[in-house]
């Protein structure tokens, strides 16, 4: 794929990475298995939330530029299968999905990319179908972008967001409108070293309708090449923390907690995580 401006989605990534990535109040176990010789990986996940188990089940197939995805949910026994061809267009991806037994989940997508712009094209794929367009220009350095959300059925947007992005070898700063024009969401990430472990990044939500502001900053420090720690604060007390260990290639040990600073009688939250793979 061409290195351009990516995806709308990438706007503002970096920061919503760094304060809500990885950060679980669960407890979760993931083994994964891959074969390289017919390019299989199989993945289980079992998780303990509230004294309730659930778990689910993942394989992947590989196979030149197509990739299956089949999910089974053993909690609400559904299965989510994905298809993703890369180039059937020069420079495009199209990703094909669905979800049993809601017949009426499919949804089709095309991803356009180019030096200088990206499109992309979801439609579900139903009788009444919603379409999602985004679409974003510039560069890697620079980029805007814009998307927008219509529902056949009720005839009315279901959402129309727009963003700009400004991204250098040490820093990234983006400016979200969001919510229909409800929200403004400004945020700053600074690295702090050069295999951009570290790093600090502080981010600023405005909601118009009510009038209500959320401040928030964090970061990440690398302890050492295995291990990370991450931390959040926001202007209500929300205070997060995590800690991440790889306890050999591939397979890391998160445990994250968040307690309310302002409430300290209030029990704080807990979460451990293990994902082994080979």
């Amino acid at each position: 794929m061409s290195k351009g401006p990516g995806l709308f989605s990438d706007i503002g990534k970096k920061a919503k990475d760094l304060l809500t990535k990885d950060y679980s109040y669960d407890q979760k176990f993931t083994v994964t298995t891959y074969s390289d010789d017919v390019g299989v990986g199989l993945t289980s996940t079992a998780v303990k939330k509230g004294g309730l188990s659930t778990g689910d089940i993942a394989a992947q197939y590989k196979y030149k530029n197509t990739i299956i995805d089949v999910k089974v949910d053993t909690g609400s026994n559904q299965i989510l299968t994905t298809l993703t061809i890369s180039e059937v267009v020069p420079s495009t991806k199209t990703i094909a999905s669905f979800k049993l037994p809601d017949y009426n989940s499919g949804k089709l997508e095309v991803q356009y990319f180019h030096e200088h712009a990206t499109f992309t094209t979801a439609v579900a794929l139903n009788q009444s179908p919603a379409l999602d367009l985004t679409g974003t220009i510039g560069t890697q350095s620079f980029s805007f972008g814009a998307e927008a959300g219509y529902d056949s059925a009720s005839g009315s947007f279901t959402k129309y967001n727009a963003g700009v992005s400004v991204t250098k070898p040490d820093s990234s700063a983006s400016v979200i409108l969001a919510d229909k024009g409800d929200m403004l969401k400004a945020s700053y990430v600074h690295h702090l070293d050069q295999l951009r472990k570290s790093a600090a990044v502080a981010e600023i939500t405005r909601r118009f309708s009510t009038n209500e502001n959320t401040f928030t900053v964090g970061g990440a420090y690398a302890v050492d090449p295995l291990t990370v720690v991450k931390t959040r604060l926001n202007n209500h007390g929300q205070l997060g923390a995590l800690l991440q260990h790889e306890l050999k290639p591939k397979s890391v040990l998160t445990i994250s907690g968040e307690f309310d600073t302002k409430a300290l009688d209030q029990n704080p939250r807990f979460g451990l995580s293990l994902a082994l793979k080979p």
